[in-house]
């Protein structure tokens, strides 16, 4: 749970500052956010594994001495990584195809 937590709010970081670096697209900036939040998740499901391995993430056993709830740093620091990339591209996505359907 904390997890989805961390990629969701990473996304909405990622999601808001692609969505400022594209202005083309909606007026608001709320789908953009919204965008961010859903492309953090589902970028933080598919990459936070393979990012928190890379930097050395425990099976959540808390070896490394870094727990927190379960989670050591390393799986944070994927989660959050790959929560921005996430929400990042996702809302650069949705700024694109908003700017071309005219809204």
């Amino acid at each position: 749970m904390e997890a989805l937590i961390i990629q969701a709010i990473s996304g909405l970081v990622g999601g808001g500052i692609v969505g400022m670096l594209v202005k083309t697209a909606a007026k608001t900036m709320v789908p953009k956010l919204i965008a961010g939040i859903v492309g953090g998740i589902g970028g933080g499901q598919a990459l936070g594994p393979i990012l928190g391995g890379m930097m050395g993430a425990a099976t959540g056993d808390g070896a490394a001495g870094m727990d927190m709830a379960g989670m050591d740093m390393g799986a944070i620091l994927g989660n959050v990584v790959s929560g921005a990339l996430g929400g990042g591209v996702l809302s650069g996505i949705a700024a694109k195809v908003m700017a071309g359907r005219g809204s």
